[in-house]
């Protein structure tokens, strides 16, 4: 079922939002050639708990529409490098430069969720991985600005793959955006993509966890043994960019913002 939140919800939702963005922001100044997985995740979980939040990630058991495997998940950030498209595992590995690295990040606030990713480049990479991040974050905001109260969600899908397809990347479709609220993973499902179906009507306080994941190569995925690390069959780049909006009577509003 789709729910509505009530304006006190999304105050709440706002202010996990604001934590999450401090996390990215804080993976961010410290991401650099060296520094290991494992480290950008005690970065993150200090934050979260410091900040009287708890990490949403740590302990989240999978599910068959989000992905996930039969044990929980160990870090409170997912760290997925080059090919890998989510839910890397943060621990030993050692940041290159060159590297792109998608960090999700997800955060607790009295019982609410926030949830965001970005990919950041370590350094500098080639044209194409530059540009596969920066059109990632682009269809990211036309979904965002296709979100609007009396729309519908198949907008949002049309208005990411259009970016998407104008400059030649593929979109990954094993995995999509969700609702969010006092669950990480709610209803609506949001793909990233048209499916020829309107799908639920925006009305103001639902919230959206909007994410498309795009790739250099071929779209397909497969999970590591790990149960949890996604990466492209081909091995090909990947870029995740989201943000937790609110439809509101005047527009799309991010939660995940500082």
């Amino acid at each position: 079922m789709v729910t509505r939140k009530s304006a006190a919800e999304i105050e709440l939702m706002r202010r996990a939002g604001r934590i999450v963005a401090e996390v990215l922001a804080l993976v961010e100044s410290e991401l650099k050639p060296g520094v290991t997985t494992g480290q950008l995740d005690a970065l993150a979980e200090r934050h979260i708990r410091r900040s009287g939040a708890v990490p949403s990630f740590k302990g989240y058991l999978g599910n068959r529409r989000y992905g996930g495997g039969p044990l929980a998940f160990p870090g409170s950030v997912c760290v997925s490098i080059d090919d890998e498209v989510v839910h890397g595992i943060p621990g030993e590995r050692v940041i290159r430069q060159g590297q792109i690295v998608s960090i999700d990040a997800g955060a607790i606030w009295h019982g609410w969720h926030g949830d965001a990713a970005r990919t950041f480049i370590v350094g500098e990479a080639g044209p194409q991985a530059a540009r596969l991040v920066t059109t990632t974050r682009l269809a990211l905001m036309a979904g965002i600005q296709a979100a609007v109260p009396g729309g519908y969600l198949e907008e949002i899908g049309g208005a990411v793959e259009d970016v998407a397809r104008a400059e030649g990347f593929d979109i990954v479709r094993q995995f999509v955006g969700h609702g969010i609220g006092t669950d990480m993973h709610e209803e609506p499902q949001v793909p990233n993509y048209r499916t020829g179906h309107r799908g639920q009507k925006l009305q103001p306080g639902i919230c959206l966890a909007i994410e498309p994941m795009l790739t250099v190569g071929r779209a397909d995925v497969e999970t590591r043994p790990d149960g949890w690390t996604v990466v492209t069959r081909d091995r090909s780049l990947a870029a995740h960019f989201e943000h937790t909006i609110a439809v509101t009577d005047h527009g799309p509003e991010i939660l995940t913002t500082v």
